[in-house]
């Protein structure tokens, strides 16, 4: 018997793991076998999954929630790279393969269920399943490229030109994410952004 053959919502947690982005092409005993290495965790708000600079990292599997990946300067200051949220996954799978630390941190926006297991049984099993392998490394540079757009959006464009960019790639976070998180995501004031959105809403009445 597996840990989710004992959790008391098995069955929902098993409909959104078979809807995940990456796990949605799994066969049923393939993820039959993939659901003995996993474990469930409820987070709270600003729960840390994974610190910045941590060897032992772990592939998670967005169940409910919004996750934010961060990284941080010597002097504390953070920005956050991207948010992941139902049926997205969330992975230091790059620095794992370097043999490197982790490069950022990986913490809670809301609260959140995520579906883990150590990225060493997670690439053991990427092995055993080729074009899950391909289809997941593929998104592991889809979110880095993203991630570089996102970092040379916030150089390149002003304030207005981030918050249109953002409401066209990600109109349907806009309105999830608290306000204080996306605006420090678009590197803005919360007054700034709440003025942006306000405008954006009367031209587009």
């Amino acid at each position: 018997m597996t840990v989710l053959d004992k959790h008391p919502e098995k069955n929902l947690i098993r409909l959104q793991l078979s809807q995940n982005s990456v796990l949605k092409s799994l066969d049923p005993a393939a993820m039959a076998e993939l659901e003995r290495h996993l474990e469930i965790s409820d987070l709270k708000k600003s729960e840390i999954l994974l610190h910045q600079g941590d060897h032992q990292m772990e592939q998670y599997f967005v169940l409910d929630g919004i996750l934010k990946r961060i990284v941080s300067s010597a002097d504390a200051k953070e920005m956050i790279l991207r948010f992941a949220i139902e049926k997205d996954i969330e992975t230091s799978y790059a620095a794992w393969r370097l043999k490197t630390a982790a490069p950022y941190s990986i913490a809670s926006v809301t609260k959140a269920r995520v579906a883990r297991m150590p990225l060493k049984k997670w690439a053991e099993f990427l092995d055993e399943h080729k074009i899950l392998k391909e289809s997941f490394e593929f998104e592991v540079m889809r979110l880095m490229s993203e991630i570089m757009a996102h970092t040379i959006t916030l150089h390149m464009l002003d304030a207005p030109g981030r918050v249109e960019r953002f409401l066209r790639k990600y109109e349907d976070l806009f309105e999830l994410l608290p306000k204080k998180e996306l605006a420090a995501y678009l590197n803005l004031s919360p007054e700034t952004l709440s003025r942006l959105k306000t405008k954006h809403k009367e031209l587009f009445v």
